[in-house]
């Protein structure tokens, strides 16, 4: 869902992918309207009780148009002040990934309690007569309050649909909705039902598993778990949330693309991607999600048929329906800061952020009264609003600080919730192999290794603190243990000797050894890949398995992913190998299955089952039970226990060959392009130069009153047409040796033609000899008719001499500028 504030930026190391349809794709033609009839028919709970609606409708005629058009409005908090509320009657504010309260990511749970207290008590505030109406807050607490500094943090969902536990995800949703109801909250966005059919999606981890049967399973009593059991009073009462099931609908079919499109007949995304959304309107659940991606070519925030034909009225879904981040901009012939279409679709509340949000008010507005978006429209999306803000209690309940459990910061992590998260842990991991060596016996000499180990960031991925999750230390998770703390407190209890060396250097030799290592944490599209090879490249972790091997030690690989990868190698060089995928904060879960207690006898045995097929081949994208020529190397539902052992071959570990390959996020770093890349040149001479090391960068020159240009070339088109949707931009890191007294262009190249704008007058805000930056969003080139799905060339600096520039690095990076900031 959401993702960074307008200020953040993260580098990219590896972004896009050439994405590849799935296994069953219609033709290009194929159509992106539904047939409501052939859609399942819904016992959508809860029923609507006519006090609520009269009170709802008593609302509705005695607001004017403008405090109805607020309610269709949600901002990120890193937009908007709570005094911005108190003229505008904006409905709801989120927090996006990396927005915090007071933009401070590592706030603690009282300053949101008190930020939500502003902004609720700025929604309350007005004497004109007009209804207040209570503003809500919506998070992504996508696997615990994850947002906030020392919440218990569960498995992600693909480690959660191989657990195969109910009961467990209920448990999950109701710590989740008190952890962050304590905080002050009031929604999450959460939970994820995507039926992932292509693993090199970057948010596989967010799906329960490759089949729909586990998201069907799983939806009800995740929504439970989070509003409380439709039909009793802890329904919607303090110690819970409003829930949201998204993305709606198709997300995991997209060819392993984010935000890509799901080329599918309409049974198969009935059949497949409808998966767990029956069940969780069953549930209540009180918000849908409408998905970034499309249907056939259709975005689905912009789809009448399935927002409105389906859900709404064949499946009966009487909450209201929210955007993703900006989604509606997506949709065709709309902007972020405006998008009738949107709203006539279907969708009943846009989720912005950046700097116009004012500007999709007033549009909104405008739009409102001329009926381009019809009343009936307009008022029907204000009552699904109210209706779940009255069922929530937000009228009656007063400001977050004065609710029944907000302020009870000690609920966060406490010791009976920290159990749910362990036991969690320990049912979602999978043994793959096991040759004998697992159980160890805690009172042994064990080193552990890797720096995987004894990092709570990697172990917890994506959606941790920040938005990537990545490089957090520690002590960003106070409450949190590592794998390694939980595998020392074992064997100490036991009187054993547990070593922590993480380059995998020992004295003396230990009876065995744990390597934990796996991926980085990622989230989104900066998680997609072009195959399913773990560790491209020089493989450290291979050699570390191997060099222990070869020293007669038993080897226990625990690899942490956020999906099933290509390990042949690893899973040779291991003697037990244990897919752990991403656990959370509590470590300690995984030696609880990894050593026997202090008698001998077996702690825990394994019970994790495979909810994604493991491929035998890297360039098995698409793996699913139901496809042509299934050939998994563990197929959906494996997952070998003590009690149940079983043996694996030696695998093989040939690399295909012209297997697809990324698309780098750093065009030029370090004094090279990438492998196959290139520099041209055209009437400019080019020399190495240093800056932070030898040759690091290269300096072009321009002679006098000669024009030239300097292009870096890509050895195969380029498909950035996703990363130009205004959030990456074109990052130069440069110097001058004189001001330019001419004018100088940035551009890329596409179908022959370079598509530029002007920097001359940023180039000259640089002194000469100083190092400095600039960036321009990919939308701004993408605006003015470059064709993204085709790069040939990523940068053209063109200019007309003199003109002496050096250049360090050219990146893709995230940092989210106005379109204004297209060139000087």
């Amino acid at each position: 869902m959401t993702r960074l504030s307008p200020a953040a930026s993260l580098s990219i190391l590896a972004l896009a992918l050439a994405g590849a349809a799935g296994a069953q794709s219609p033709s290009p033609s194929a159509s992106s309207v539904a047939n409501p009839a052939i859609w399942p028919r819904v016992n959508a709970q809860p029923k609507r009780d006519p006090k609520v609606e009269k009170r709802v409708d008593t609302l509705i005629r005695a607001m004017s148009v403008e405090d109805k058009v607020g309610q269709l409005i949600q901002v990120d908090i890193g937009s908007i002040k709570p005094a911005d509320v108190v003229t505008y009657k904006i409905g709801s504010v989120l927090n996006g990934g990396n927005s915090g309260p007071y933009d401070d990511e590592y706030a603690s749970p009282a300053k949101w309690l008190q930020l939500a207290d502003e902004f609720y008590d700025a929604s309350m505030t007005r004497s004109d007569g007009r209804p207040k109406i209570p503003i809500i807050w919506g998070t992504d607490s996508v696997h615990g309050n994850n947002n906030i500094v020392g919440a218990t943090l569960f498995p992600h969902n693909i480690g959660l649909g191989a657990a195969r536990d109910r009961d467990l995800i209920r448990k999950i949703g109701e710590v989740t909705a008190l952890e962050t109801a304590a905080a002050g909250l009031d929604w999450t966005f959460a939970p994820t039902l995507a039926v992932v059919q292509d693993d090199r999606w970057g948010r596989t981890y967010e799906s329960y598993g490759e089949e729909p049967e586990i998201a069907a399973d799983y939806a009800g009593a995740m929504i439970e778990g989070v509003q409380g059991k439709v039909g009793t009073k802890d329904f919607l009462a303090p110690n819970h949330l409003i829930a949201t099931t998204k993305h709606f609908l198709g997300d995991g079919g997209t060819g392993g693309r984010d935000q890509g499109d799901t080329r599918v007949s309409e049974e198969v995304l009935r059949d497949v991607h409808l998966g767990g959304y029956p069940a969780a309107i069953e549930a209540g659940t009180q918000s849908v999600m409408a998905s970034f991606s499309s249907w056939n070519g259709e975005k689905m925030s912009g789809n009448a048929s399935l927002l409105t034909g389906v859900l709404k009225e064949r499946m009966g879904f009487d909450g209201f329906v929210v955007g993703d981040w900006n989604s509606h901009g997506q949709v065709k012939g709309c902007t972020n800061e405006d998008c009738p279409q949107a709203i006539n679709a279907g969708l009943d509340m846009f989720m912005y952020s950046g700097p116009g949000w004012k500007q999709l008010y007033e549009n909104t507005l405008r739009e409102a009264k001329d009926g381009t978006i019809p009343a009936a429209r307009l008022d029907d999306a204000v009552r699904r609003i109210l209706r779940v803000k009255v069922r929530a209690g937000t009228f009656d309940r007063g400001r977050p600080s004065s609710r029944a459990v907000a302020g009870k910061f000690d609920v966060i992590s406490s010791p009976a919730h920290k159990a749910i998260a362990r036991q969690a842990v320990r049912e979602s991991l999978v043994l793959l192999k096991n040759e004998g060596v697992l159980p160890l016996k805690p009172n042994a000499s064990i080193l552990v290794v890797g720096t995987a180990a004894d990092s709570v960031s990697q172990q917890a991925g994506g959606w941790s603190i920040t938005w990537q999750g990545a490089d957090l230390p520690n002590s960003a998770f106070p409450n949190a243990t590592s794998i390694w703390k939980g595998i020392e407190e074992t064997v100490s209890a036991a009187g054993g000797t547990a070593t922590y060396a993480p380059d995998g250097t020992f004295t003396k030799k230990p009876d065995a050894a744990i390597v934990v290592f796996g991926e980085t944490p990622y989230a989104e599209f900066k998680g997609d890949i072009p195959n399913l090879e773990y560790s491209p490249g020089d493989k450290p972790d291979l050699a570390m398995l191997k060099r222990l091997k070869a020293a007669g030690i038993p080897v226990v690989a625990v690899f942490l992913s956020g999906r099933p990868l290509w390990v042949n190698a690893e899973l040779n060089a291991s003697d037990a190998f244990v897919a752990a995928f991403l656990p959370g904060s509590e470590g300690g879960g995984v030696s609880d299955v990894l050593f026997t207690r202090a008698d001998g006898a077996i702690n825990h045995d394994f019970k994790g089952k495979l909810s994604f097929s493991w491929p035998k081949r890297p360039d098995q994208y698409v793996l699913n039970r139901r496809d042509p020529g299934y050939d998994p190397l563990f197929p959906f539902g494996y997952g070998l226990s003590y009690a149940a052992p079983g043996k694996v071959a030696r695998l093989d570990e040939t690399r295909p060959a012209d297997m697809a390959q990324a698309t780098p996020g750093v065009f030029y770093g370090a004094g090279k392009v990438p492998p196959g890349w290139s520099i041209d040149t055209e009437l400019v001479k080019q020399s190495g130069m240093d800056r932070r090391a030898q040759e690091d960068a290269r300096l072009f020159t321009w002679a006098a009153g000669s024009p030239g240009r300097v292009a870096i070339v890509a050895p195969r088109p380029l498909d950035l047409s996703r990363e130009s949707n205004g959030e990456i931009s074109l990052v130069v890191q440069y110097r001058l040796g004189d001001r330019p007294a001419t004018p100088v262009s940035i551009g890329v190249e596409s179908g022959g033609k370079t598509i530029s704008v002007p920097v001359g007058a940023t180039l000259a805000k640089t002194a000469p000899g100083e190092w400095g930056s600039f960036a321009i969003p990919l939308q701004c080139f993408a605006s003015r008719g470059a064709d993204m799905h085709a790069l040939t060339a990523p940068l053209v600096l063109s200019a007309t001499g003199p003109l002496s520039i050096a250049v360090s690095d050219v990146k893709l990076d995230y940092i989210s500028l106005p379109m204004n900031a297209c060139g000087d």
